[in-house]
């Protein structure tokens, strides 16, 4: 007998309309059965699927079948994560609305996810750049400014100046941006923050309970991307009298070694010094064109130029030099550092390529206290020297003292800072979730109401340029104060599309829910 060929063409979308008529993969709300959970990254609508989409998609559905022969009831769901770039920039390119090449997209690819035979619960598919998604997380976003979580403020950020919208430090590579390969800019932007540094000690505790789970060096990267660091803020007064320099450091125990102060290139004092000299103002236009992340700062040469004014050191009143230097980051503590050119060897390089002071206030493990015939920093711990009454205490014994004595002045205090920075979400871009916030110049900065949520996003702009259409549109951004009744002016900032994709998991769980979560369905 001979066995019948397999025509896939024929074969396969029959069995996958019983499957449909069947709704054998759909999820029951409240199983009876254990749980099992099968979750893939959801994909951009970009138009096609590719064959990394294939392979990964593949994998995760073979766990889902395996799942449910062990006798479980798997929820195995699909989505969209339709907001952001892309899709404004292929819109852009190719003449249309970017809500109607979205759609366009998903249905496409949606039916070729179908034609795969993917074991997906349909019944619960979902888009980011729907109201009935998009509702949730400006609901979220208001209870988070309730919570003193959400705030607005100037910042230093990456600005692509091709895609003219600002970019996190994991979207500047090699100092370009991820997606147009352009030099990315520092600007100054009002931005809005989420206040995640607010649970940074809670993050890096909740590590400890995932020892022997994780891999050790997942733990280290994720505590080193938190970057606790316990130490002092140091207040150094202007020689002129007007006003402090504030720098946070870990090693007040070397505090008298210091020779000179470094700003960053964005700094007030920076800025100010910048107005009347044209090499300062070179300097920075030069900065301007770096990316503002550690990692780049880091790899670039080190480069800087005197900014022609002083400060006094807190304790000694010696007069001390500041300078605008290319390595110092306006977003790490307060734009300022102390340079230690004996104990920490960026300002060890600093102070020989441009001729500073190097002052050993620590005795090395060979005794050595000739800082200038040195060829490196000695960055250890040890026994200070050549620090007046602070001369033959351990290092541990005069961060203390240091840090109390600066205290007793008014010019210093003990304090934590963390590498992890408040997570800026605000993009200049339009096709995103809009913000429920509104300025009004009586009021201020007021939320939307919650009663008139959502805030829907104009779907029917063609673009002819990267500016956001929003600007433009009178009948989007005017509206009156939900205080006052005055006329105001409503956000035109959209959230970056990462937090769009930071919950859709949790609402996989209940996507028909006339909450954010259903708390019976999500457990």
């Amino acid at each position: 007998m001979t066995a019948a060929a397999y025509e896939p063409g024929k074969l396969e979308p029959e069995i996958q309309k019983r499957w449909e008529k069947s709704g054998i993969f759909c999820t029951p709300p409240l199983p009876g059965r254990e749980k099992f959970y099968v979750l893939a990254m959801f994909p951009y609508p970009s138009g096609q699927l590719h064959m990394g989409h294939v392979r990964n998609y593949t994998i995760v559905d073979a766990i889902a079948r395996y799942q449910r022969m062990r006798g479980k009831t798997v929820l195995h769901p699909m989505g969209w994560d339709a907001f952001g770039l892309p899709a404004e920039n292929a819109a852009l390119k190719n003449g249309t609305a970017p809500a109607t090449w979205t759609f366009s997209n998903i249905d496409h690819m949606r039916g070729q996810l179908q034609r795969l035979g993917f074991s997906y619960d349909w019944s619960r598919e979902i888009a980011t750049c729907t109201p009935e998604y998009y509702k949730w997380e400006q609901w979220l976003f208001l209870k988070l400014w309730e919570k003193g979580l959400v705030y607005q403020k100037s910042g230093t950020v990456n600005w692509d100046p091709v895609d003219q919208t600002v970019l996190a430090n994991e979207q500047v590579v090699d100092g370009r941006g991820w997606r147009s390969g352009a030099m990315v800019e520092r600007r100054e932007i009002r931005q809005w923050f989420l206040r995640i540094t607010a649970y940074a000690d809670e993050l890096l505790e909740g590590l400890d309970t995932l020892e022997g789970q994780w891999p050790a060096q997942v733990l280290t990267m994720q505590r080193n991307w938190i970057g606790r660091s316990a130490g002092a803020e140091i207040h150094f007064p202007l020689a002129s009298g007007d006003g402090i320099v504030k720098i946070f450091t870990t090693r007040p125990d070397t505090l008298m070694g210091v020779t000179y102060l470094a700003v960053a290139p964005e700094h007030p004092l920076s800025a100010g010094v910048a107005a009347g000299s044209a090499d300062v103002a070179g300097f920075i236009e030069r900065c301007r064109h770096t990316a503002v992340s550690e990692a780049t700062v880091e790899s670039q040469a080190k480069e800087g130029v005197p900014l022609g004014i002083s400060v006094r050191h807190p304790i000694t009143g010696e007069a001390l030099p500041v300078w605008a230097a290319n390595f110092v980051l306006m977003n790490y503590g307060e734009g300022a550092i102390m340079g230690v050119p004996a104990h920490d060897q960026r300002d060890f390089e600093f102070a020989r390529q441009y001729g500073l002071p190097i002052h050993a206030v620590i005795r090395n493990s060979n005794g050595e206290e000739h800082p200038e015939v040195l060829e490196q920093a000695y960055t250890g711990t040890g026994t200070l020297i050549h620090s007046g009454r602070f001369d033959g205490m351990s290092s541990e014994e005069a961060k203390g003292a240091i840090t109390t004595a600066l205290q007793s002045c008014g010019l210093g205090n003990k304090t934590v800072n963390y590498r992890l920075r408040d997570w800026g979400i605000s993009r200049q871009r339009y096709w995103g979730t809009p913000i429920p916030m509104i300025h009004c110049s009586h009021c201020g900065i007021v939320p939307v109401p919650e009663k008139d949520l959502p805030v829907l996003l104009p779907t029917h702009y063609e673009l002819h340029d990267p500016r956001s259409p929003l600007l433009d549109d009178s009948a989007f951004f005017e509206v009156p104060c939900p205080n006052c009744e005055r006329t105001a002016r409503r956000e035109t900032d959209t959230m970056d599309t990462f937090v769009e994709s930071s919950w859709y998991y949790a609402r996989f769980a209940c996507p028909d829910a006339s909450q954010m979560l259903d708390e019976r369905a999500a457990a």
